[in-house]
């Protein structure tokens, strides 16, 4: 193990406050088909493990994927080969059938410490006017004995579960509404690139319902799938915005493309120096008052 990372509890777990995320390891790029392509030739097996130990060794403790059967063989190998990060798992909504809850009872076979509904598919059931069907699969996440989370990229979405009471652990937000048009997945829609639009007031939006909700929080997207990653300033800039904005319990999920630079070891530096700092001022003054500042 290298530098270790900042921690936080996660249920009974420790996580770091760098989850190292999944999409780009089963080349979806959010950016386009050339590089969604370069992703898939990159990332064999061999090279998804060397990359989960790099995370290992910069002191990460937790990884995010999707929780379909290449991963769980990729998790099931790494695990083999003497890999210790937690498994935080989203649900695959490609399945044939749409059987999601015999897709969550799999899943937990393979030994997560969460899995969280898959948001495209809240998003989509949210305008189907069908989103309260998600309630029973979390249920089904907890009497699994796991974490249950739920992901939307729409604050309202999370608004809403927040005000009904719903039993979630904790909320996958993502920094941008990916779900402002009608869209599929990845994976859903045979591995081609959908629109996608990133709007700046949306991450706004978003960070404002983070910080307010006490549970706890993974906010993802922070880079805009490759958009705010010019430079290598611009990426600092991005994580030091995110930490100033969340709350002490939340961690932040990043996609990492190891072809071109250890994007692992930048992502983990930039976290180390600024999750303990940023924001810090913010936060102890909002102590003082009950709630975020």
């Amino acid at each position: 193990m290298g530098d270790t990372l900042p921690q936080v509890p996660f249920g009974p777990h420790r996580i770091s406050r760098l989850v190292i995320g999944g999409n780009p390891l089963r080349g979806n790029s959010h950016f386009s088909d050339e590089l969604s392509q370069e992703m898939r030739d990159y990332y064999t097996t061999e090279n998804v493990l060397a990359a989960w130990f790099e995370a290992e060794r910069c002191g990460v403790t937790a990884m995010q994927s999707r929780g379909d059967q290449i991963v769980m063989d990729w998790v099931d190998r790494y695990r083999d080969c003497g890999g210790t990060m937690g498994w935080i798992v989203q649900t695959a909504s490609e399945r044939k059938g749409g059987d999601i809850a015999d897709n969550i009872r799999e899943i937990a076979r393979h030994r997560p410490i969460a899995i969280y509904h898959h948001g495209t598919r809240t998003d989509r059931l949210w305008k189907e006017g069908k989103v309260e069907s998600i309630r029973d699969l979390l249920k089904l996440v907890r009497d699994l004995g796991l974490r249950a989370g739920l992901c939307s990229h729409m604050p309202e979405v999370l608004a809403y579960a927040e005000e009904h009471a719903w039993e979630a652990d904790f909320y996958m937000a993502a920094a941008y509404n990916l779900s402002r048009v009608n869209r599929e997945s990845y994976l859903v829609a045979g591995g081609k690139q959908q629109k996608e639009v990133y709007d700046a007031a949306d991450r706004e939006r978003m960070a404002a319902f983070v910080r307010q909700t006490p549970r706890q929080c993974i906010f993802f997207k922070i880079l805009a799938a490759r958009r705010n990653c010019a430079t290598q300033e611009t990426v600092r800039e991005a994580f030091a915005w995110a930490f100033d904005y969340i709350k002490p319990i939340d961690v932040v999920d990043v996609g990492v493309f190891q072809k071109h630079a250890n994007e692992i070891a930048l992502d983990a530096g930039y976290v180390r120096e600024l999750a303990d700092r940023i924001g810090a001022t913010r936060w102890r003054a909002a102590a003082s008052v009950g709630r975020p500042a």
